[in-house]
């Protein structure tokens, strides 16, 4: 009695991170470059273990949400026109250097824009004098660079900034695309952010092509996701109700015996 209790208070809970999973990509609906997440699942119940006084015990109960990996698929492109849009037509990422985090990230998405940096001077640069003698302090270099507008540079291929000229906004840009040969295992970030791990093996540069004036679409299908959504309410439903019939035969259970 207890088993079909536990079966179904897992399974109620693994539908709600089933629908966190399905609420991120209808969020993301119209994010640009967003990949959406799909729920896996797989059962808990694999084999008995040995109990006390030799009893054989379950190992696991039910079932759980395994991992939700990354739909990699594109679903198109939608024409801007503007200078400092981007998308990637075949395999491929573009890189984001944060100089706050030294953080390397990833993304398909590719609005991105003309940002200022201030670079700071050289340790060992020499100081101006002026007329009276005095020296002036070195001051900070303004440098205008391709950004995603929070902070992060986008990485040519060789993995340096992109430098634009403000008087020449429309001139050839030359934009790096990194890629690994094993996308599973990405961590997914904010928005349409990920972040390589371990599994994912050696970076290198994407076949992908750059095309300007462009932005990918985001993966997500809305109904399908909107099916899912239901399929996951249901389930909970009936686990909740399980939950509901286990308690009330225990509860009957137990006042025979008194």
């Amino acid at each position: 009695m207890n088993m079909s209790f536990y079966n179904a208070a897992v399974g109620a809970y693994q539908q709600q991170l089933r629908m966190n999973v399905q609420a991120n990509n209808i969020a993301n609906v119209n994010t640009q470059g967003f990949r959406c997440q799909r729920a896996a699942f797989g059962e808990l119940m694999i084999r008995d273990v040995e109990g006390i006084d030799n009893s054989r015990l379950p190992k696991g109960t039910g079932a759980r949400m395994i991992h939700a990996p990354v739909d990699y698929t594109t679903r198109g492109f939608i024409d801007t026109g503007k200078t400092f849009d981007f998308a990637i037509n075949g395999d491929g990422f573009f890189a984001l250097f944060d100089p706050a985090t030294q953080e390397i990230s990833f993304t398909r998405d590719g609005s991105f824009t003309m940002s200022q940096f201030w670079i700071p001077p050289a340790e060992d640069a020499v100081p101006e004098v002026d007329e009276e003698g005095n020296e002036i302090p070195p001051e900070p270099t303004e440098v205008w660079r391709l950004s995603d507008n929070q902070g992060r540079c986008v990485l040519d291929p060789q993995g340096n900034f992109i430098v634009i000229d403000p008087e020449n906004r429309g001139a050839e840009l030359e934009l790096g695309v990194f890629d690994y040969a094993i996308h599973y295992g990405m961590q997914h970030l904010d928005s349409s952010r990920m972040a390589a791990t371990d599994m994912n093996g050696q970076l290198y540069l994407g076949t992908g092509q750059v095309q300007r004036g462009l932005l990918e679409q985001s993966n997500t299908d809305l109904a399908q996701e909107f099916i899912k959504v239901i399929e996951s309410q249901r389930a909970f439903s009936y686990a909740l109700k399980m939950v509901t019939t286990s308690d009330e035969i225990e509860t009957t259970f137990n006042s025979l015996r008194g």
